[in-house]
């Protein structure tokens, strides 16, 4: 039968309703829509990389700045993987590209905390602005349970993905 007489398009007829496949099926199809969501957001964030003028570990650690601003260097440092020496660096070629500043904590004046400089960070949303918008628009499509399903889904996702990549490390 023809699309037009169907009335359905080729994307609506790629998956079939949950009840017309078994799990394992469906498991399989999870699995390569996760993998293929994996690939888009890496070629996302390396074309942003790349339109910021910065590398992919100076991308990851200002969108942890975006999330959990300020932070102390040894806080960013244990959030995004690398050693509080390479931190250094990294918050230098930030600091130098004008993405953050770094700040004597008034509560405690040991301490320095980083944080988003205003500019820098419309310059970052700038380019991710577009993706943002468009991603609001696509999830109006579902309704507050769907999008609870797939929030718990994600969460549950990243915390197996923090698990095995502390039992990785373990072992080496």
């Amino acid at each position: 039968m023809s699309n037009e007489a169907t009335g359905r398009s080729d994307a609506a007829r790629q998956v079939a309703p949950t009840s017309q496949r078994d799990s394992q099926t469906l498991v399989r199809e999870l699995r390569d829509a996760l993998r293929s969501f994996q690939r888009a957001v890496d070629a996302f964030d390396e074309a942003v990389s790349e339109r910021l003028g910065i590398n992919r570990t100076d991308l990851r650690c200002l969108d942890l700045l975006e999330q959990h601003r300020p932070m102390t260097a040894g806080a960013l440092a244990e959030a995004s993987g690398i050693t509080t020496g390479a931190m250094t660096f990294v918050l230098d070629r930030l600091e130098g590209a004008g993405f953050v500043r770094r700040q004597r904590d008034e509560g405690d004046r040991r301490r320095v905390l980083v944080d988003l400089e205003p500019e820098g960070a419309d310059r970052a949303w700038s380019v991710h602005e577009p993706l943002v918008l468009d991603a609001r628009h696509a999830a109006s499509g579902f309704d507050l349970d769907e999008l609870d399903v797939v929030r718990r889904f994600l969460q549950v996702m990243g915390n197996l993905y923090d698990i095995h990549r502390e039992v990785l490390r373990s072992r080496s």
